[in-house]
């Protein structure tokens, strides 16, 4: 029987100045993807115009997009146990603002 080597625990320091902690408003999210990287296009359209400024891009591995979509599952889950269950409209996401 082999033995499993040992997980160290790694503490990682997490800088975030002043700029980037005021954050972002998006209401629009473009996705894409290749075999090795996801994009993610973080957008704000303003109401009554038809042009959007991409306010961020997140490019990410695969590995790393799946335990993104985990981590906001599990978030969006405590959310609504919490507050109460978000209903969608029934039109289709590339029309009320996540394409893919």
């Amino acid at each position: 029987m082999s033995k499993q080597p040992e997980k160290k625990e790694v503490n990682v320091q997490i800088q975030l100045d002043e700029e980037m902690a005021q954050g972002v408003y998006v209401n629009l999210a473009m996705v894409n993807h290749t075999e090795t990287e996801f994009t993610i296009d973080f957008i704000y359209v303003q109401p009554q115009n038809p042009r959007g400024k991409v306010r961020a891009r997140v490019i990410s591995s695969p590995n790393h997009t799946k335990r993104l979509i985990n981590a906001l599952l599990d978030n969006m889950q405590k959310y609504e146990d919490k507050f109460g269950k978000i209903e969608l409209p029934s039109t289709p996401p590339e029309k009320i603002g996540f394409l893919h």
